[in-house]
């Protein structure tokens, strides 16, 4: 008997039981108050946009009341949520940047 093939199947389907994590969206929400340049920035800066790309995603939050800047594992995605909140904060800013499961 060959035991290898056993071993194989058995691994196959383990590895196919398991669902890949959930991504989560990071999205931008419109305020009255930031300034459109403030949130391009926070989108090249964080997101690694270039100024084109930054440019139709905060457009998209200011014609949509919400825009997708990335989508990201949990861990990452929160971790940019606190970051562009934090950044915000510090310039006195209200955008509001939050993240739902894709």
């Amino acid at each position: 008997m060959s035991t290898k093939h056993d071993e194989s199947t058995v691994l196959e389907q383990q590895e196919q039981k398991l669902k890949p994590p959930p991504l989560y969206q990071v999205l931008l929400l419109n305020d009255d108050y930031t300034p459109m340049e403030f949130v391009v920035a926070v989108l090249q800066t964080f997101f690694g946009m270039g100024r084109e790309k930054a440019t139709q995603v905060m457009l998209n939050v200011h014609r949509e009341g919400r825009g997708v800047c990335g989508v990201y594992p949990r861990d990452v995605a929160a971790t940019k949520v606190e970051q562009v909140l934090e950044f915000a904060r510090q310039h006195q800013h209200p955008l509001q940047c939050v993240m739902e499961e894709a």
